[in-house]
């Protein structure tokens, strides 16, 4: 008999029977295919855990006795091709299952638009505490929102607030109006398509937060897999990663409150930006959960190096 974690996936279809069969067997194919994890989980259980039950519908926090329960044949055959499409296709599993949760919300997600993941949903969850009073926030602007996660949780977070979202693809935020829809948030968030500020003349914000694209052409040259699956324009953004980041740091100021402030995740390319504005006091947020890479501005400070970033290189 062939052990366990040399079984092919026809086979899992057919000699695998419950829930926890599946999963067992899904850890070893992750390992035997070297997927990568960074689309919501960071091993291989909890990997596995998403794709077995979202796959089946059921759950996250299914009971433990329910994972002895039988599957039909056709429900092993299905959750069998997910599984080759991870391994072998290499798709990410909020794909394949269609949901992510941001900020304990649930998303839908599809190839529209970025896997939610954005550190900020820790930052949201605690009304940006202790960064900003919660109380004075009543106009709140996402840039570059993709399926909406970041501005739905704003606006989940921030009952009071007006809460707007821009993005440049229409195909996002079709994603971003299905969301908002399932959230039932149509009356607290407008999506807005457009470049950066473009749409937004004469509107001010208390808060402008953005998870832009920010990848360096190095790091673009060297994304696993799983990344390649992703809109490539949510991702890329030029030689050092800043092409988009430039802009919203010159603009920014025009579109915020007097006592208005900016948060904008930039990941990997934190040190590009220390090198490209070494005396500008950025502000790096720590968090209990993911990366750093979250810079915070406030409006007097982008006003008062406004010429640092205008002289910078595109």
């Amino acid at each position: 008999m062939r052990h366990l974690k040399d079984m092919g996936f026809d086979e899992a279809a057919r000699d695998l029977f419950t829930l926890r069969d599946f999963m067992r067997w899904a850890m070893s194919a992750f390992t035997r295919h070297q997927v990568h994890f960074g689309h919501g989980t960071d091993n291989a259980l909890d990997e596995a855990a998403y794709l077995v039950l979202q796959g089946m519908d059921l759950p996250p926090d299914l009971g433990e006795a329910w994972l002895n329960a039988s599957l039909s044949s056709s429900e092993r055959q299905h959750l069998s091709e997910l599984l080759r499409r991870r391994c072998v296709e290499r798709v990410p599993t909020a794909y394949l299952v269609n949901r992510a949760w941001f900020a304990g919300l649930p998303m839908r997600a599809d190839s529209r638009a970025l896997i939610p993941r954005s550190p900020l949903g820790e930052l949201i969850q605690s009304g940006f505490s202790p960064w900003i009073d919660a109380s004075r926030v009543s106009r709140i602007l996402d840039l570059c929102t993709g399926g909406g996660c970041i501005a739905l949780a704003c606006a989940h977070y921030f009952p009071d607030a007006t809460v707007d979202a821009v993005d440049l693809s229409a195909d996002a935020l079709e994603l971003a109006r299905l969301n908002r829809a399932e959230l039932g948030l149509e009356d607290h968030v407008e999506l807005l398509e457009g470049d950066l500020f473009g749409p937004l003349a004469g509107r001010r914000y208390d808060l402008v937060v953005s998870n832009p694209p920010y990848v360096d052409a190095r790091d673009m040259s060297e994304l696993p897999p799983e990344y390649l699956h992703e809109p490539r324009m949510a991702l890329a953004a030029g030689e050092d990663g800043l092409d988009i980041v430039r802009r919203i740091l010159k603009e920014a100021p025009d579109y915020l409150s007097d006592d208005g402030v900016l948060m904008v995740e930039v990941g990997n390319s934190m040190d590009h930006v220390e090198h490209a504005w070494p005396d500008v006091p950025f502000t790096w947020l720590h968090f209990e959960h993911g990366e750093d890479g979250v810079f915070m501005l406030t409006r007097e400070q982008l006003v008062e190096h406004a010429s640092e970033f205008s002289g910078s290189q595109e």
